[in-house]
Formats: C-alpha cells, structure tokens, sequence
C-alpha cells in the first residue's frame, strides 16, 4: 500500500507538472492522432491487396495495433520520461537527493516523472483494440483474454527491465540516452507481426530489443495464436530480466560517485 501511494502521489506531480504547459496536450494529440493514421492507412493499404498477411486477418493486426500503442503510451507515460531523468540525475549527480530517501531508490527513479499526455496513446490503443474485438467477436474467449493480460504482463515487464538495464549503464557512460532513442525507433516495427519479418530481423526483435513480447506476443494471445512454449518463454525472460536488472542496478549503485566526486 506504501508503494501505491507513491506511485499516486508521483503521478499527481506529474499532472500539476503538466498542466503548466497545457500546449503540449494539443502536440501530443497531433502526435498520436499522425501515428494512429499511419498505422491505420497503412493496413488498409496492404488489405486492400490481399486477404491475410502471413496467416494474420486484418481483424488480428489491428488488434496488434491496438496493443502497439497502447504499450507504447505506458512507455511513454512513465517508463522512458523516468529513466531518461534517471539518467540526467547520474550525469549532474541528483541522484543524491534520491538516494538519501527512506524509500526504495529504484522505485523512486522508476515513477519520478511522468508525462500524462501520453494517457492520449493508451486511450487511442484501447479505442483501437475494442474496435478490432467487435471484428473477431466470439473468437476471443476467456482463455484468450487471461493470457493476453497475462503476456501485457510480461511484457510491460520485459520492457521496464530493458529500460532499466539501458540507464543503468549511465553508471559507466555518457550519452546512455541515444540507446533510448534507438529503441524507440526499433519499437516502430511493433506494429506489425514480427513474423514477417527476416529471420535475423526477427530474432533481433525478440530477443535483442524484446519489442515482440511487448506487442506481437499479447496480439497472438488475444487472437488464439499463442503456443505454450511462447507463454512459458514470455514469462521466464520476464522474471529473469527483472532479477537481472535489479542486480544490475545494485552493481551500479556501488560505482556512483555522486556530486562527492
């Protein structure tokens, strides 16, 4: 309950934060709204030659859509904003003041900033994702729907640790926030099933920057296409890289300086 009221109390900061520059509302709704149109004419250009892609209905990909930015809103929302602080505070040793609280410093760093414009993504991704269960109807059931919540699970989780591992290294190095960026830019390719991509593409996608247990893996759960190897998979990367980033982390802490140095 403690953590919970944290996590409230930080995304209150965040709301007052933003509402100062209530500009950003409106270039984050053009931002999202570009992204939506991409995503979606571009489906309805690829459908329009062909019935499937890959064994995928059109119904199925923009589901995977759906989920495409709605992981992508929670990354934005709180879990690149937080560790692209993170980072800064590193680099111009704040950290300090983070270090000195009672709480759990990891925690801390993981829920300090917020930008709440990015709910826009999340409420376009849910939109988009409701949209496509009126299409495929009776073909989701119950069981489709706990795995489903339960690979978002995983990988909302395999995303955190990855990001965490990435600005942890700001340890070490400098300019630790261009590997943030290369990953958004590697997260664009979500919005298809990685499937159809090359192989070497698509092993790169999985395990290398895990943007398929992030977007594609959730899809095939939710439309029946998931194997339990898959789900097993998902779920033990997950639990390793958490341990492994928390290590990380603690590794990390050791080699910090602070504004001391």
């Amino acid at each position: 309950m403690n953590y919970l009221r944290l996590v409230v109390a930080f995304f209150w900061v965040g709301v007052v934060s933003e509402a100062a520059y209530r500009v950003n509302f409106f270039f984050q709704l053009f931002q999202s709204l570009v992204s939506l149109a991409v995503a979606i004419i571009g489906l309805q250009v690829v459908f329009t030659y062909t019935g499937t892609l890959g064994g995928w209905e059109q119904e199925q990909i923009l589901a995977l859509v759906g989920v495409y930015l709605f992981v992508g809103g929670v990354i934005g929302l709180v879990i690149q904003p937080a560790m692209q602080q993170f980072i800064e505070s590193v680099r111009d040793g704040t950290l300090d003041f983070t270090l000195t609280k009672p709480e759990d410093a990891q925690l801390l760093v993981s829920i300090h900033q917020v930008n709440i414009w990015s709910l826009i993504d999340i409420a376009f991704g849910l939109g988009v994702l409701a949209f496509a269960l009126t299409g495929l109807g009776e073909k989701v059931g119950g069981a489709q729907t706990g795995e489903f919540l339960l690979m978002l699970a995983a990988g909302g989780v395999i995303i955190y640790s990855f990001f965490l591992i990435l600005a942890t290294l700001s340890f070490w190095f400098v300019r630790v926030e261009n590997f943030l960026t290369i990953f958004q830019s590697m997260y664009e390719a979500g919005r298809w099933p990685v499937s159809l991509y090359p192989g070497w593409l698509r092993y790169g996608l999985t395990f290398v920057v895990p943007v398929a247990f992030a977007t594609t893996v959730p899809a095939e759960a939710l439309i029946g296409r998931l194997t339990p190897v898959t789900l097993l998979v998902a779920i033990l990367i997950a639990v390793f890289l958490f341990v492994v980033s928390r290590v990380f982390w603690q590794i990390g802490l050791r080699h910090y300086s602070g504004t001391s140095a």
